[in-house]
This record gives structure tokens, sequence and C-alpha cells, in this order.
């Protein structure tokens, strides 16, 4: 192992591993800066904000991370058992609304179970030590599978206190994915202990799960609260093509698979529909892909003409994309930071207004974009 992966593992910032020039894009009429606040994570996942301004991320090999503002890293214990194989592992962080005062976390994971994996959501309190304490599940979304695909699963709090979930498809279970009575495929609501809120879409509806919000989605990896509306927001990789950004409207189907812009790996027609009667259709689609992964909605002015955007990671894309509103339409595209060529896993606001993203490597980053 060479001296500077060494360096970034004991928990420094090793920034001449990630060695950007002073200056590395400009976009929108702004010169942007990326700057490492966080070096040697090993495929970091989700980030999420403390109140005292350090950072919870995720690492998908099943680890927990809180990064202090000097960069310096210590592990939280106490975790669940998670199965990193595939896209599985340990996924999305996030804080519950009143974590100042109850110290209250959830994750979601790939938890090992017989037959495979399914997708668990799990709440916790972060104590002293850092640890994990009163760890207990709150959702399984099964039933189990072998592989290693299409997990989802991000979480995000709605003003109304409620949570809110997204569950892929395993792959193998595509054709559940409109079908209310199975929990894959789809975006979950649950009251801040895993009860089910009364007025979910499909409670009291015979033969459907009480915890499914919307449906008929594929491998969604990004959700975000819209600040002013109170909606969530998700987006989803598509197959071959037909990535998707989706407004999630209580009971919505969104068409997976019965709909798609894209087609199979094998070039072969899924569906011959981009669009059916009682399908809600996408704000905005990718063709090709990008997979995109992580996203939130910028409501500082830090970045001037951003405020309002929404933004996206690529994998596939390795950029960061900016998305212009005019209301609930997406009006215009910008492609951000290809010149830095990493797959970017997850983008936050930070609590100082600045964008913050995660670059899914095995020798990997969290970057804060700054203007130059």
């Amino acid at each position: 192992m060479r001296a500077s992966r060494r360096r970034a593992l004991r928990g420094g910032l090793a920034a001449a591993t990630w060695g950007f020039p002073g200056i590395v894009a400009r976009a929108s009429g702004l010169r942007l800066r990326a700057v490492p606040v966080a070096t040697g994570l090993e495929n970091p996942w989700s980030i999420a904000f403390l109140p005292d301004g350090r950072m919870l991320v995720t690492e998908r090999h099943g680890r927990l991370r809180i990064v202090a503002r000097d960069g310096r890293m210590s592990d939280v214990g106490g975790l669940p058992e998670v199965r990193a194989a595939g896209q599985g592992g340990l996924l999305d962080v996030c804080l519950h609304p009143g974590f100042a005062a109850n110290s209250t976390l959830y994750l979601s994971y790939a938890a090992p179970v017989a037959g495979g994996a399914t997708i668990r959501v799990a709440r916790a309190r972060l104590a002293p030590g850092p640890s994990l304490a009163d760890l207990h599940p709150i959702l399984d979304a099964g039933p189990p599978v072998a592989n290693g695909f299409h997990f989802g699963c991000r979480l995000a709090f709605a003003p109304d206190g409620m949570l809110h979930a997204t569950t892929g498809d395993r792959l193998v279970a595509r054709d559940m994915a409109p079908d209310a009575s199975d929990l894959r495929g789809k975006t979950i609501r649950l009251r801040d202990d895993g009860g089910i809120p009364a007025d979910n879409p499909f409670v009291g509806r015979a033969g459907a799960r009480p915890e499914v919000f919307t449906l008929g989605h594929r491998n969604p990896q990004g959700l975000a609260i819209h600040p002013q509306t109170g909606v969530p927001w998700s987006h989803e990789h598509g197959p071959r093509g037909g990535d998707e950004v989706n407004l999630l409207r209580p009971g919505a189907d969104h068409g997976w698979p019965r709909t798609t812009h894209g087609v199979d790996y094998s070039g072969a027609v899924i569906s011959p529909h981009r669009g059916l009667p009682g399908v809600a259709d996408p704000l905005w689609v990718w063709t090709p892909s990008i997979a995109p992964s992580g996203m939130a909605f910028c409501t500082s002015s830090h970045y001037p003409g951003w405020r309002g955007s929404l933004f996206v990671g690529a994998l596939a894309g390795q950029s960061l994309v900016r998305l212009e509103l005019d209301g609930t339409r997406i009006v215009r595209e910008e492609r951000l930071l290809r010149e830095l060529g990493h797959r970017i896993r997850d983008v936050r606001q930070g609590p100082d207004g600045r964008l913050y993203l995660a670059v899914d490597a095995m020798d990997a980053a969290i970057l804060r974009i700054d203007l130059a």
C-alpha cells in the first residue's frame, strides 16, 4: 500500500492523492474549484451533516464514518451486518428531524438473510464512542433475492415528519414493481418509528401493502424533498437508456416496466410504450444513461444563478448535473465538473450553503465545490 494511501486511511486529508488544479471547471459564468475535505474513503455512498457541521459518511462495504471539519475520520461502532456484494451494502444515512434533541438516525442497507439479501431500513441512536445504540429494523422490503442488483435505497424526511424510502426492483422482480402487494420497486412512506401513516394511499386496500407511497420504479438512487412544496422528487436508473427524474404524488404509478425510454442491456425491447394512460410521466429523461445517484436542491445563494436548481450526481456520466427548474418543469440541463473524470455517488448541500460530492471509488474523496 503506497504511503499516501496509508496516510489517508489513518484519517488525514492526504490531499496530494487528490491533487486537483486550482480551477477545475467553468460553468454558467462561474469558476469552480473542487476541494477535497476528506480522502481515503472506500466507495462512499451517502453524506449527512450533523448539527455541529461534521459529516456522517457511509461506505458501501459496511463502514460508517464521522468526518471532522479538519478531514480526520473516526469509525462508528455498533453497525448492523450488511451484505456488500454487487450494488448492495451499507447505503443511505438520514438524520431524524429532531436529531439535535434525540440523536436518532436511519440507515438503509442490504441485509443478509436466508435466500440472499433484503432491502432493510433501521433506526438507531448515535451514542458516545461513537457507536450506534438501540438499533432496530423498521422496514424489510423483501422477499430476499440472491443477486446484488437494484436496491435503491435513498431516505428523506418530508416536512410532515414522514420518512420516505426508495426501493429497487432487485432486477429479477421488475414485474412486481407496479404491484402494490410487493415492496420492491416502490417509494415507501413511514412514521419515524416505522409505523404506517393513516393517510398513505394504499391503506385499507385489499391485497396492497400499506407502506407503499408510489410504485412502478426500477432502481431509484436519488431522493430529495422540494424545499418550497415539501413534495418528494426522485430519480432512477433506467435499463440501457431511460434514466428518469420523477415527482412523487401519493399512489402514482411511474410505469416500470410497462413504460420505459430505454431498452434491455441486450438491446431487446422491454416495452414499446414510453407512456400510458394512468402512468405518471417522468419530468426528465436521459438517453443514453448517465446512471444518476444522489440529488439535492440548492437553496442557498452561494452560487450566483443556481438557487432553486436541482443537482444530480452521475456515475457513468462522470459529472454533476444541474437541472434548471420552472416550477415543476425542468427547462435546462448543464453538466458540470466533467474535467474531474470521477463517478459522483452523492450530492448534498451543506450547512454552509455549498455543495458536497461523494466520489465513488476504492480510494475516494468527499469534495466541496467552491467558487474560484
